[in-house]
């Protein structure tokens, strides 16, 4: 027999459902994220801004409690915006710094992000240790001990040797990723300053593979590490599967892909950051419909013994 009472009874159930429903759908649905398919044109936009705009943005995983994309694994790491921790840099004035990458983990290099302020100055590395900087957001100005001075923008870097006296000032804000390391003296070889920009760098030839690539630092004998810039269209990857005895330090400035570090398999996006240890397998393409870029550090000149 039917039951009279039951059209009425689905009625006000799915009243209620559609009702709980509203607000939590709001208008921009059940996933407010946006789209790669659905953006502003990215040519409005500054050099790098999805470095501290993530399309995954740390916000959109508040009702996801406890969940990160974060990954620590004995040889090779993702550090990922929703896990950056910043707290004052030492030495440094109205600077907040977050460490992505350190011995700690099994590096022989240290990596972080430098939030600089209103009227803030950064502090000297420890002694014999040389420092690379990048800014990816605001300028700074660098001035050495001699007084002289250059101004640095986006997609502007510098390396400083070890023990080089110098001074980074920010007037208004700024956003930089800071490479340091322990120098590995050479007989009768010593580093310079440099300072430069990556549309200033050409391109160089990679034989077997479709990525351009830019090299940021000299490849000559006194430098113990490299910095390169890596691009990718949509839909290219790397050809080799490197496994190597360099340790890299990566972040991936523009754009999206899938990493393979080891057995894993991991899609990133603009902001995040990834430490590979000696011989892990590594594999990148990139996804998308932009190209991406990512700055990779890696150590060069120096026999592994």
């Amino acid at each position: 027999m039917k039951n009279p009472c039951l059209p009425q009874v689905l009625l006000c159930s799915s009243s209620l459902l559609i009702g709980l429903f509203i607000p939590v759908l709001g208008d921009g649905g059940f996933c407010s994220a946006p789209s790669i398919l659905d953006q502003t044109d990215a040519s409005s936009k500054p050099l790098y801004w999805k470095v501290t705009n993530p399309t995954l943005s740390p916000s959109h995983l508040h009702d996801l409690p406890g969940f990160t994309r974060s990954v620590y694994k004995r040889d090779h790491a993702l550090i990922t915006p929703e896990s950056h921790v910043f707290s004052p840099l030492p030495d440094w004035t109205n600077t907040l710094g977050a460490y992505l990458i350190t011995p700690a983990m099994g590096s022989h290099f240290v990596m972080y992000l430098a939030k600089m302020q209103e009227n803030s100055r950064s502090g000297l590395p420890p002694d014999d240790v040389e420092r690379f900087i990048f800014v990816v957001q605001g300028t700074v100005t660098l001035t050495n001990s001699s007084g002289i001075s250059n101004k640095l923008m986006v997609d502007s870097y510098a390396y400083l040797p070890p023990n080089f006296e110098h001074s980074l000032k920010c007037h208004g804000s700024a956003i930089l990723v800071v490479i340091e390391r322990r120098y590995a003296f050479l007989d009768n070889h010593i580093t310079e300053l440099i300072v430069g920009s990556t549309d200033k760098q050409p391109l160089l030839e990679t034989p077997g593979e479709v990525f351009e690539l830019r090299k940021l630092l000299p490849a000559s004998m006194p430098y113990d590490f490299n910095i390169h810039i890596m691009d990718f269209q949509p839909g290219e990857f790397l050809i080799v599967k490197e496994v190597h005895y360099n340790q890299h330090g990566l972040l991936l400035l523009e754009g999206q892909g899938i990493y393979r570090l080891g057995d894993s398999w991991y899609p990133i996006q603009a902001g995040d950051v990834i430490w590979m240890a000696p011989f892990v397998p590594q594999w990148y393409a990139a996804l998308g419909k932009t190209r991406s870029r990512y700055l990779l550090y890696k150590d060069v000149n120096r026999n592994p013994l």
